[in-house]
Formats: C-alpha cells, structure tokens, sequence
C-alpha cells in the first residue's frame, strides 16, 4: 500500500466488469489511489468469490483484490439490466471489462455502444491475447501468457526442465499495466477532453519486460538475457546456508565485492570477483562452504552490517512479519505486524450497494427498485 497524502483519484468512477485477478487486481491499485470503483457482477456473482483459499468463509483471492469497492449485482443478458449498466457508465470516468473479445459488443456495451452515452470515457479491454489476434477466441490463463511470452523459459531448474511458477506473473503484471494505461489515459483525458480504448493483452504485457532478453539473442544468440546476472558467477548468486536457508548475494560492482572478501577475511578472493559459479573454480567450491558455516540468521545480520548487496531469500510468511522495510526479523515473537493488509478495507458482500447505486445515482425509487429486484434483473 501507498501513502499518496490527498488521494490523486479522488472524483473519478470507475465501472469494473472485471472478474478473477488481473482486472480486480489493477481496479484495487485504483482504489488504493482514491477512485471509486462499483464492480458489475453478474447476479451469481465474480467466481473469484469461489476461488481458491477460504477464510471465514471468504475467498482470499477475492477479499485481496477487491477491498473498498462497491458490489451490483446485474443480469446483463436482460434489456433493463444493460439500458441500467449504460446509465451508470454514462456518469463514470473508465470502464475496465476481461470478457473475451466480443461479449461486450453482444451485450450491447461495447466501446462504440458506450461513446453514445459517454463520449469521453477511458475503455479498458484487458484479455489474454487482445482483441482481433489470430489466438483472442482461445481460453486461456497465467500460465499460457508466460509460455509465450518467453519468461517461462527463463525459469528453469538444474536440469533444464521450465519451473511451474506458484506466481501469477502475467495476471499481476497485465493488471499493474492496464493501470498503467489507464492512469495515462486519464492524463491525455484532462489535458485534451478526449477519451481511450485500450486494448491490453497480457501475454503483449508480458512480451514487454522480455524486451532486452529479445535484443540480446537478435544480436548475439544468447538467450537468457544479460550475461553475469543469471547465476553464472560468484558474485551474483544464490548460496545455501547452514540451517538449509538459502541467500541472495549481488556484488556485481567490484567495492560490494570487496566489502564481502574483506569481512570474511578472504582478500585472496578478490581477484575471483567475475569468475564462473563452477565446481571446477576452487573459490566457488569455498564460497559454498562459507555460506553453509553460518545460519540463515548470521547472513542476515551479516548482510545489514556488510553494505555488499547480500540478502535472505525468505518464506512468505517472514514477509509479512518486518522490523522495517530494509531490516528483517526471523523472530516473530519480536518482530512488529507490518503487513500491508492490517488496515485493509473489507470487500462488497454480492449486491451489497445495489439499493444505493440504484436510488443515488440513478434516481430510481422504492417501487423502482423493488420491480427490478422482483424481475430479477437486480439482486
């Protein structure tokens, strides 16, 4: 989370047709920035509710990346229910929807529907593979975008064999940069008056950070990016400690190199500083045997005494337990909670500000409201 001070979104509206992660998750960066967000579901709801891990009888997936938003609940198949949704976007700023290209356009919501009603709106269309590609009509998920991408491939264990990452990569990223878009469009928005389309693919997002690994192999067929800093020497590279921890080492300019020999007495090291992490190179093979004489604790302090980028590779749950955002406690019983989620908002219950949006912004009366529900066009 960000202290922004005055929230910089404060004013604009925001219509979330979005579902799962990476929709709710750029849509939640939005609220952390002061906008209003009403999340359209369909009248069962985002299956993210459903999904994954269970807390009081919640899924986190969802509670995460929803946190502050409003909930309507909506049957966008019915006329009432779209003639409703074009209402309340005719007074929103974007509009965000992760529908497959096309179902929008069906619904009658598409972004040349909504320009009659909202010339200037910013219309966010973030799917897998974009909207007119010869692969947009294929299903597809986090896994499949990274495949292409070529990201997967960097990712590889001691054999060779690509790692199944236990990370969303491209649902995060796609989010972070229909955001991104988003907020630029906003940008162009004020100084111009004029609204956007974008159209977000996230397997394109995910293409984008594979940019220089992309470069590199046109111009010399190496293929896993910037040599020294993919684990290929000693400086720059994951070491094991004694308690089967492990640690990040990242003295990749010579003084940080300098630092870390000098403070374990080993100054005839220094010479080794861009030698390969081979067991054939006799200063790595004891460079594992330091690493594996201290615990993962000693290299930690170690790491925050000796300025030479030397860093614990920690769980999940060492995350969220921090003395500060530099310095890390492995003692949880005096460490203090700093996780971002302790002040968290709680996320919409179904339908939950159907009545209001309906009565506030609408203007619909009781016996309005009432009729809708009965005909099940609202819940």
């Amino acid at each position: 989370m960000h202290s922004y001070g005055v929230e910089p979104l404060q004013g604009i509206r925001v219509i979330d047709f979005t579902q799962y992660l990476p929709g709710p998750f750029a849509t939640q960066r939005l609220v952390n920035m002061g906008a209003e967000v009403i999340k359209l579901e369909g009248l069962s709801g985002d299956p993210a509710r459903q999904l994954g891990a269970v807390f009081k009888e919640a899924s986190l997936v969802f509670e995460v990346n929803n946190q502050g938003k409003k909930s309507m609940a909506i049957d966008l198949k019915r006329k009432e229910g779209r003639e409703l949704a074009l209402r309340l976007i005719s007074q929103a700023d974007v509009l965000i929807e992760s529908f497959r290209p096309q179902v929008m356009h069906k619904l009658g919501l598409s972004y040349e529907d909504v320009k009659q009603v909202k010339p200037d709106i910013i219309y966010c269309s973030l799917t897998g593979y974009g909207q007119i590609s010869s692969m947009a009509h294929l299903a597809s998920h986090d896994i499949n975008y990274i495949a292409l991408s070529g990201l997967l491939s960097q990712l590889r264990d001691s054999e060779g064999r690509p790692i199944h990452p236990t990370i969303q990569l491209a649902d995060l990223v796609g989010g972070i940069m229909s955001n991104e878009a988003i907020l630029a469009a906003l940008l162009k928005k004020e100084r111009t008056g004029e609204g956007s389309y974008i159209d977000l693919s996230l397997t394109e997002a995910m293409k984008s950070l594979m940019t220089t690994h992309c470069s590199i192999q046109e111009e010399t067929g190496r293929r896993c990016g910037i040599p020294m800093i993919d684990g290929a020497i000693i400086s720059y590279h994951i070491y094991e400690t004694a308690d089967q921890r492990y640690v990040s080492l990242g003295a990749l300019e010579y003084k940080f190199w300098r630092h870390f020999c000098q403070a374990v007495d080993r100054e005839d090291w220094l010479d080794a500083h861009l030698t390969n992490a081979d067991v054939d190179n006799p200063i790595y093979t004891g460079m594992l045997e330091l690493f594996k004489s201290r615990s993962l604790r000693e290299w930690t302090q170690f790491g925050r005494e000796i300025d030479c980028c030397l860093t614990p590779i920690l769980e999940i749950d060492e995350v969220e337990w921090q003395d500060d955002v530099t310095g890390v406690s492995l003692d949880k019983d005096k460490a203090k909670w700093n996780h971002s989620n302790f002040n968290r908002k709680s996320p919409p219950e179904l339908g939950e500000q159907t009545e209001g949006i309906l009565s506030s912004l609408l203007q619909l009366n009781k016996n309005e409201i009432t009729d809708l529900k009965n005909k099940g066009v609202v819940l």
